[in-house]
């Protein structure tokens, strides 16, 4: 058979050029961006891909969505204290058992989240009958019982557990945040969680889970706070950096020296709310609605996709140090950063936008 080539000129398809051949002689795209594979299986071989959830997931195309792509969830809230222990006497076990269920179903891997934070923690844990601020003797032995209830009852179902969550404050004047856990009980609490997390569960992996790990001054009070902790011998395992990050930061160097750091303690490292907004990140609320400046740009949607390859050509670098990396929700169709901090706002922080189809950013974490 012979080839007749064409000039002028040959037309440049992809990577490949296209001659007079037969059709299934025309080359085709690059393996790594397989449409039939998921996110999980181009990281098969570097670590769990996760996701958060809510109960609503579990059935529909977010649930299709997350079979294909993931290997792993979070209950996204369903397991806070707030949600689950509402009442000192009283547990809601339902949303929590649903993914938990769902979890077991499709063989996938389950995190904990959380059980000690200063939000979403019902009021009743710090108070007494006349509305006074309990013991700190009361407020470890309510600790210890609604950790010990939670953990047993999903023991051999999650693999680790978010065990405290959030403690370090963001002020850099400051060490521990001024949280009624840390008003009534002292430094004390944090390893009392992890003491009580671990007699509940032994074969749990427990982590601490902070945000702003980028930051030098936080990072270095949360990176003091975890090597006094091992080194009293509480048993912790891991450290989460919840990566709420924006198209503005962190930059390469300051995420690359958080890896460094942290893993230099020997501790597991994970990225437990993956997420990076087209906006400046914020911690809190701000007092305006959205305008006409809060749209989606290509140039913020450019941003973003460099920001993606950023971050997942270092975890790839570090796969050693890497055992777990997590979205925080499903797609661009809900998540969490709308409506916050700016009222109105939507924003679009995940690699798969509002119909569930993967979006630029998300073929530039698989190709590589």
């Amino acid at each position: 058979m012979f080839i007749k080539f064409y000039s002028p000129p040959i037309r440049k398809i992809g990577f490949c050029f296209l001659l007079l051949v037969p059709l299934a002689a025309i080359c085709q795209p690059p393996k790594a961006a397989d449409p039939d594979k998921g996110l999980k299986d181009y990281y098969q071989s570097f670590f769990p891909m996760g996701v958060a959830i809510r109960p609503q997931s579990v059935s529909g195309p977010e649930a299709a969505l997350i079979l294909k792509h993931f290997s792993s969830i979070t209950a996204e809230n369903a397991m806070k204290m707030g949600p689950i222990h509402p009442k000192e006497n009283e547990f809601f076990w339902k949303d929590a058992d649903v993914i938990a269920d769902f979890a077991q179903a499709n063989k996938l891997k389950l995190r904990g989240h959380t059980l000690c934070w200063h939000n979403q923690t019902p009021n009743w844990l710090f108070k007494d009958d006349q509305g006074k601020d309990v013991t700190k003797e009361v407020l470890l032995k309510r600790l210890k019982e609604h950790i010990t209830a939670v953990v047993t009852r999903y023991k051999g179902k999650i693999y680790a557990w978010d065990v405290v969550n959030e403690v370090i404050d963001d002020d850099d004047s400051k060490y521990f945040r001024e949280s009624p856990w840390y008003k009534i009980a002292g430094e004390e609490f944090v390893e009392k969680a992890f003491l009580y997390a671990h007699e509940a569960d032994p074969n749990a992996l427990l982590f601490y889970n902070d945000y702003n790990t980028e930051s030098a001054g936080k990072r270095d009070r949360i990176y003091k706070m975890l090597k006094g902790l091992l080194e009293k011998k509480v048993p912790i395992h891991g450290v989460g950096l919840q990566a709420h990050w924006s198209i503005f930061s962190p930059t390469e160097d300051e995420l690359r020296q958080s890896i460094e750091k942290f893993s230099s303690l020997g501790l597991q490292l994970q990225f437990t709310e993956l997420d990076i907004s087209v906006y400046q990140s914020e911690h809190s609320r701000r007092d305006r609605r959205a305008d006409e400046s809060d749209v989606l740009t290509p140039e913020m949607e450019a941003k973003q996709i460099e920001q993606y390859k950023m971050a997942f050509k270092l975890f790839r670098e570090y796969k050693d140090k890497i055992t777990g990396v997590t979205f925080w929700n499903v797609s661009d169709k809900s998540t969490w950063l709308d409506n916050f901090p700016v009222r109105g706002r939507k924003n679009y922080p995940l690699l798969f936008d509002q119909n569930y189809n993967p979006k630029k950013a998300y073929w530039e974490v698989v190709r590589f």
